[in-house]
């Protein structure tokens, strides 16, 4: 990282602390051999893995399913030109365990378009990154104009 690019990289604590003041990230994964991302409400589980809620029958719990993904969330205050953006990259798995799922269906993320039948995606955190951008600095590293 060059000094100067008004960049700081983040430690993994301090990612995660970010992650969880925040409900929306995105969800990277492969879609027919080209890259897709999706935007999902989520929430940190105990154990710092992501957690999201779907429909069952959703082509993103489909997707996903076993696969490694992106993560992705930030937050940008576009007034100030700061900000900060994480990425964690992990397996995703569908919570089969019943006693879990009841669990998560108390303290883990709501669904804001209810399904008949949802289930529950983990992503373990194998690899957390982040940076954070300083005020008064070009957005532009962070995948933003300036206009």
């Amino acid at each position: 990282m060059n000094p100067n690019d008004g960049f700081r990289e983040l430690d993994r604590e301090e990612c995660l602390r970010l992650l969880s003041r925040v409900p929306i990230g995105r969800v990277v994964h492969t879609r027919h051999a080209l890259p897709a991302v999706q935007p999902i409400n989520f929430s940190l589980d105990a154990d710092s893995a992501v957690v999201m809620r779907t429909s069952a029958d959703s082509e993103l719990a489909a997707a996903i399913d076993g696969e490694v993904i992106a993560f992705e969330a930030d937050e940008v205050d576009a007034a100030a030109h700061s900000g900060w953006s994480v990425v964690v990259t992990g397996r995703a798995a569908m919570v089969t365990d019943p006693v879990e799922h009841g669990r998560l269906t108390r303290t883990g993320p709501r669904s804001w378009v209810a399904s008949p039948e949802e289930v529950f995606i983990r992503v373990e955190p194998e690899l957390v990154t982040g940076r954070q951008l300083a005020g008064g600095r070009s957005v532009y590293g962070l995948g933003l104009s300036s206009s």
